[in-house]
């Protein structure tokens, strides 16, 4: 009889959680579902639910793996910010974070044989004070687009975060110490 091994699915199509997953020696495959992404709450709501619903809509279709899925936002002063639409928006999300602490949220979900380890990371990261040609010239980088809060702190934006408390990864958009107990707790490490 053969052994069936569970292999890990990825449920991100995000080039940045790849890579995180990647350096933590894990081979995954990657599989992006189409889930409903509007949500209201607290940022611990939303992202912690929207990574339930993208962990099992992958779960229905690969059911003997192990599905691990991932949201991630920044807040500040209870506004939740996610992507930014268009340059406007990014602009506007940069100016909040100037020179203040924000959030960075992220819900990890992992299903694996009907069980489901779902929970929260949250990291504190303060901004250096922008001014208006510092965050025009970030906007036109094109590097705000198709991230949380408009920033991606492993890029150009490293230059304007002034200090973190938590974990690094996190902000980058999954927090692989949580990542790994996680997988452990389900024998995959």
């Amino acid at each position: 009889m053969a052994v069936v091994t569970r292999r890990l699915i990825l449920a991100s199509s995000s080039p940045r959680r790849q890579e995180l997953l990647s350096r933590m020696g894990l081979e995954f495959i990657v599989f992006s579902p189409d889930v409903d992404e509007a949500l209201f709450g607290s940022p611990e709501e939303v992202v912690s639910q929207l990574a339930e619903r993208k962990a099992q809509a992958a779960a229905e279709r690969f059911k003997e793996d192990v599905v691990l899925a991932a949201d991630t936002l920044v807040s500040i002063n209870g506004e939740s910010l996610g992507k930014p639409q268009d340059d406007q928006d990014a602009a506007r999300m940069l100016r909040l974070l100037s020179g203040v602490w924000h959030q960075v949220h992220t819900g990890v979900c992992v299903i694996s044989d009907g069980r489901k380890l779902l929970d929260h990371v949250v990291t504190q990261v303060l901004f250096t004070r922008l001014n208006e040609t510092e965050i025009a010239d970030y906007v036109k980088s094109g590097e705000p687009f198709g991230k949380a809060g408009a920033y991606a702190i492993q890029g150009i934006a490293s230059m304007y975060v002034e200090e973190i408390r938590g974990s690094y990864t996190n902000v980058v958009g999954l927090p692989t110490s949580k990542v790994r107990e996680l997988l452990k707790k389900i024998n995959l490490l």
